[in-house]
């Protein structure tokens, strides 16, 4: 799977992610693929990075999916604004990309089947299967390696000058210790608007 982070912290906002993809028991390294776990995407209110956790056929079918939106509907920049657009990909997804909807017989709503967080000037977001959307105050991790992320970023906060050490930390932690993470690791940061 994968470890991707995002984090607040002293006007700074960060995401970092590992780069590690895996087959089963396989793995192919950065050396043998060129593999991103984040993407960066216009919005109207400026860039956004989002990361993923999961299949790797999410990575091009959420970023070709989102990209095809007109740049007015790309909107990222609250917690309505990311259910909202997310809300519209969702049967692009289905539709164009054939994505299968269904986890569980007692599912409350369609799956979108995967886990993402953006990072942007407004802040940090994360969004889950059922589109249910978070926006975190400090930091946050999905992917196999997120306990370890999380650990990691919980005990250096409150130490740390910026975003992007926590969000690096939080990364290592992920690869040191999850067995579907590995680096080199991608980092992006962006200011946050007061």
């Amino acid at each position: 799977m994968t470890t991707v982070v995002v984090v607040k912290k002293a006007g700074q906002v960060a995401i970092a992610a590992d780069t590690l993809v895996t087959f089963g028991d396989t793995k192919l390294g950065h050396r043998f693929e060129d593999n991103s776990k984040i993407f960066r995407i216009d919005t109207p209110g400026g860039p956004s990075y989002v990361g993923m956790a999961g299949t790797v056929a999410h990575f091009p079918a959420l970023r070709k999916a989102i990209t095809s939106l007109p740049l007015a509907d790309r909107k990222l920049g609250s917690k309505d604004e990311v259910f909202d657009t997310f809300i519209k990909l969702h049967p692009l997804l289905k539709e164009t990309f054939f994505l299968q909807t269904k986890e569980d017989d007692n599912d409350p709503y369609e799956s979108s089947q995967f886990s993402v967080v953006v990072a942007n000037a407004t802040g940090i977001y994360g969004l889950y299967s059922y589109r249910e959307v978070f926006e975190f105050k400090e930091f946050w991790g999905i992917g196999s390696g997120r306990a370890f992320g999380l650990g990691a970023m919980s005990t250096v906060y409150a130490k740390a000058k910026t975003a992007r050490e926590v969000a690096e930390a939080g990364v290592k932690a992920g690869c040191e210790f999850d067995k579907n993470s590995g680096g080199p690791i991608d980092l992006f940061t962006i200011r946050l608007k007061k």
